[in-house]
């Protein structure tokens, strides 16, 4: 039993958690407290690291060999979330359509046409093309493609290094 590997592995997954918790809190802040309603990629993209969190504290209470296969699949769906803020940011910028039924949607089956028409009223509708805020220059998809790839290589890192 190498104790240093098993240190690493454990304490990468504690930052993991910490992190991609972190990063979940500041857009559900966002998305609550100061009211930027997400649209479907943006949705998408949080996907990743609400799986990270549990995998992170897979890596910290599990042996080795376990936590390695957890921070392994942590960084795999990061590089999922990472390739899909790529394509978010790409679409914000221009460089390429968005998805076709991007904030269209209510996720609302009504029975009514009048209550359609009701929901339609209180329902804003956000385009996956138009970047809600940008920081330094830079969408917050823009900023998820870079904590992505950063806590994805965080983690494989620390899965694939003897």
């Amino acid at each position: 039993m190498n104790t240093a590997a098993t240190l690493r592995v454990k304490t990468t997954g504690l930052w993991l958690a910490m992190l991609a918790a972190l990063v979940v809190a500041a857009v559900l802040v966002m998305q609550y407290g100061y009211g930027y309603a997400p649209c479907k990629l943006c949705l998408t993209e949080r996907l990743p690291y609400y799986a990270a969190v549990p995998l992170g504290l897979i890596a910290l209470f599990s042996p080795e060999r376990v936590g390695r296969m957890a921070l392994g699949l942590a960084a795999l769906g990061l590089l999922y979330g990472a390739g899909i803020g790529v394509y978010h940011a790409g679409a914000e910028w221009g460089f390429w359509p968005g998805p076709s039924d991007c904030g269209g949607g209510t996720g609302a089956n009504p029975g009514q046409i009048g209550d359609f028409l009701n929901a339609l009223q209180s329902t804003k509708v956000v385009d996956c093309s138009i970047a809600a805020l940008r920081v330094l220059g830079v969408s917050l998809a823009g900023w998820n493609v870079l904590a992505s790839f950063a806590l994805a290589s965080l983690a494989g890192t620390a899965a694939a290094r003897p």
